[in-house]
């Protein structure tokens, strides 16, 4: 891969890095600062119910955090856009949908569809 598309790749990624872990931030500070009180259940469950959504959420993206962080690891490695099981490289259209990806479209859904058959 040439240095112009892993300086791109490092950049997206790094930006993508920080937009969640200040959103992360800013979902702690907004949890803890509020401590009101609603004598109506209906509204403390609503507020339960957004809470819940919202957490679920959080736990999507400190995943994303994580195979973000593998993947900049990778790139310094020199392995990103290598895919994983069969070591053929991945393509540029496909690591710009997905540039945390470790597989090739073809291996990708050779595992979907093994996946599916097994009811996974």
């Amino acid at each position: 891969m040439k240095k112009k598309d892993l300086d791109y790749f490092k950049t997206l990624l790094s930006e993508q890095l920080e937009e969640l872990l200040s959103q992360a931030d800013s979902t702690v500070s907004g949890m803890t600062a509020q401590k009101e009180n609603f004598p109506d259940p209906t509204d403390r469950a609503s507020l339960e119910a957004d809470r819940n959504f919202m957490l679920r959420i959080r736990d999507r993206e400190h995943k994303l955090i994580k195979k973000i962080k593998k993947t900049l690891d990778r790139i310094e490695e020199g392995t990103f856009g290598i895919c994983d099981t069969c070591g053929e490289d991945i393509s540029i259209e496909r690591l710009k949908a997905r540039p945390v990806t470790t597989q090739c479209i073809d291996c990708k859904t050779k595992e979907e569809a093994q996946e599916k058959a097994l009811g996974l």
